[in-house]
């Protein structure tokens, strides 16, 4: 199985990160940031536009700049026997 990595915006600084993607549908991501014992688990939910995904980890802002369209496509293109009707 290949993990999947998304590139994050701490809005704080503008630093991107690079994060494990642990779970993925078009209303919810989970992410795992960091790695070993110091990784912490965040939750990614739609704006309320719906044009990105922003959470809060460790007190910091970080936002996933895709639509929600576009992640039903990401997901769409990844498991086609999954698609919607």
């Amino acid at each position: 199985m290949i993990d999947e990595k998304i590139t994050v915006r701490a809005t704080e600084n503008d630093q991107t990160l690079e994060v494990l993607v642990y779970s993925k549908r078009e209303d919810q991501i989970e992410v795992v940031v960091g790695a070993g014992a110091h990784s912490v688990k965040c939750q990614l939910l739609p704006t309320s536009n719906g044009m990105a995904y922003a959470g809060n980890v460790m007190g910091r802002e970080i936002v996933y700049e895709r639509s929600r369209q576009q992640v039903q496509a990401d997901i769409d293109q990844a498991k086609p026997s999954t698609r919607r009707r």
